[in-house]
């Protein structure tokens, strides 16, 4: 069904909340394991449903916040998950307290079982106006990012728009966008401070209600983080610095040679990786589209249905333009089996990244889309960056057909933007950290907090003043997770980390690094992350090691790269 023609109708919440008590009470009630999963696919198909609803109803304002309609949809499901969260707790409860527990995970395994432990953990009824009011925040912010209208040259842009103004051959006028885009948030900085300033002593207040003495425990709960903790990621972080902010601040240094720059450059600067001017993909959005059918159909047999399916079902809203909100995502339609993937082309290569990367998640949840229970069709989140960040390396055989004569720039900017993109996005993780064991911090606290970071993590950045925002250290407010989905950033260092040893693979045998890909993503979300690697064949970004030979390799293959004729 084309997503246009999938119909949306609001449930009534008393009947839902009725419906889930009746299921909670018959599971009890339940005399043998065959009635007692009998319930349970009641439950999923409830649940599956409710899901699908609430999904529709934030794609549609997503695609255009302006929609009043679904504006207040979306106001409608922020007040009401959290209350449907009781009932599904007390159904949790059950499950856990089940005497067909044994039953169960003899036959769908014991990660939903784990997973609901961990789920217990994040809620209480005790909580639910702070959920509610976390909602509101998190709308009012996404809006806010939305309504953006930045003056430039003879226009108007979107946040979006203004991307390929940022990488601009042209000194003059690629600082002029990036002081045009950093004057926006400069005006937005204190409704921005006051957004998150209560997000903070929100998130501290629902932390201590549930025991956790604030919000870092509640925040790695949330998350579903089932196989490492805090420890694990400190670890992680401290091997970054280790070997990758070298490596990364050597990128930024021969950079500033090829630009005839002096290092450390400005953000306007650090844009531009050639100066004959950045990747662009050789055509229309309709050609990056086509060359994405391309792409699958001679990938494989399974990704060219796939693909097929997305395009056929016009389940791909892609293009930037007023009202829409920023960012990209793929999520899913339970009750069509199939994903949606949303995203802002802008004609920079960040549109081919979105065909590959948002596609690699959407084509492991087609691939798993009938599995039961349904959170089997995704495992936690930094399993999931896998399958999007490696997507984009499984694309390079085909980058002659999305950049033409800018293919080999591709190649080299893409690689060394994975590795660049790890300090920035540890970075991003570690400022949180700090922020949450601090919540009464004051706005001019956390930018401080910020701009050391940059030191440590991006040496590379001039900070001078010279870019409203951004080269005064304060430009952490553009990264909408750090407000929308705390603590969800370290994932996609963790998932590049393992997406750069595929593509080391794929470098020696294109094969080899499919199907180890393959063999990672036919799993869906059956096993923790740490086992779904081990049973891939790959190694974990948790052993130093790992990041030490991804590092190496990398560095050997931008080195010895054939750069001849391009400026």
């Amino acid at each position: 069904m084309k997503f246009c023609d999938m119909p949306y109708v609001r449930p009534d919440t008393d009947r839902i909340k009725s419906d889930l008590q009746a299921l909670t009470r018959r599971l009890t009630e339940a005399g043998d394991y065959a009635e007692a999963k009998a319930v349970f696919m009641e439950k999923e198909a409830l649940t599956r449903s409710l899901n699908t609803a609430s999904v529709l109803a934030q794609i549609r304002h997503d695609i255009d916040t302006r929609d009043e309609f679904y504006d207040g949809e979306t106001a409608f499901w922020d007040q009401t998950m959290p209350e449907l969260q009781e009932y599904d707790q007390a159904w949790t409860q059950a499950m856990l307290d089940s005497p067909w527990r044994k039953d169960f995970t003899a036959e769908f395994g014991d990660l939903m079982f784990v997973n609901a432990e961990i789920a217990r953990k994040t809620f209480s009824p005790e909580i639910i106006p702070e959920l509610q009011r976390e909602n509101e925040l998190t709308q009012a912010y996404g809006k806010l990012i939305a309504s953006a209208k930045i003056p430039f040259e003879d226009g108007i842009y979107n946040l979006s728009q203004m991307t390929p103004f940022k990488t601009d051959p042209d000194d003059a006028r690629r600082l002029a966008a990036w002081k045009a885009e950093g004057q926006w948030y400069k005006d937005n900085q204190p409704e921005l401070d006051r957004i998150y300033d209560e997000l903070a002593h929100l998130r501290d207040a629902m932390g201590k209600k549930l025991g956790y003495g604030g919000y870092t425990t509640l925040g790695y709960y949330r998350m579903g983080r089932n196989c490492y903790g805090q420890e694990d990621v400190e670890r992680f972080r401290a091997a970054v610095r280790k070997y990758l902010v070298p490596v990364a601040d050597g990128i930024y240094r021969t950079q500033a040679k090829r630009l005839g720059k002096e290092y450390p450059m400005s953000f306007a600067d650090n844009a531009l990786m050639f100066r004959s001017g950045n990747p662009r993909p050789c055509g229309s959005a309709d050609d990056i589209l086509a060359q994405g059918d391309k792409f699958y159909n001679e990938l494989s047999a399974e990704t060219g249905e796939f693909f097929r399916a997305m395009r056929e079902n016009e389940l791909m809203d892609v293009l930037s333009k007023e009202g829409k909100t920023g960012g990209g995502y793929c999520t899913d339609l339970g009750d069509y089996r199939m994903p949606f993937i949303f995203a802002n082309f802008n004609g920079t290569q960040h549109d081919v990244e979105v065909v590959t990367h948002e596609a690699g998640h959407a084509f492991e949840a087609w691939l798993n889309r009938d599995r039961v229970p349904a959170e089997y069709i995704w495992p936690s989140m930094e399993a999931c960056e896998v399958h999007s960040m490696s997507m984009e390396f499984m694309a390079w055989p085909w980058a002659d057909g999305f950049f033409g004569d800018d293919t080999r720039k591709f190649r080299y900017s893409h690689l060394a933007g994975a590795l660049c993109f790890i300090p920035y996005g540890t970075m991003v993780d570690h400022f949180q950290h700090v922020i949450y064991e601090k919540p009464d911090m004051t706005p001019a606290e956390r930018h401080d907090v910020w701009k050391e970071l940059l030191g440590v993590y991006m040496p590379w950045v001039r900070l001078d003043g010279e870019i409203p925002v951004y080269g005064e250290g304060h430009g952490w407010q553009r990264q909408m997770h750090i407000y929308q989905m705390p603590f969800y950033y370290i994932d996609y260092c963790l998932a590049q980390t393992v997406a750069l040893e595929i593509w080391a693979m794929s470098q020696k045998d294109f094969a080899d690094a499919w199907e180890h890909y393959m063999a990672y993503t036919r799993q869906g979300g059956t096993l923790v992350f740490t086992r779904l690697l081990e049973n891939a064949g790959l190694d974990s970004p948790f052993d130093e090691i790992c990041l030490r030979r991804v590092c190496e390799t990398a560095s050997e293959w931008l080195g010895s790269y054939d750069l001849s004729g391009i400026e």
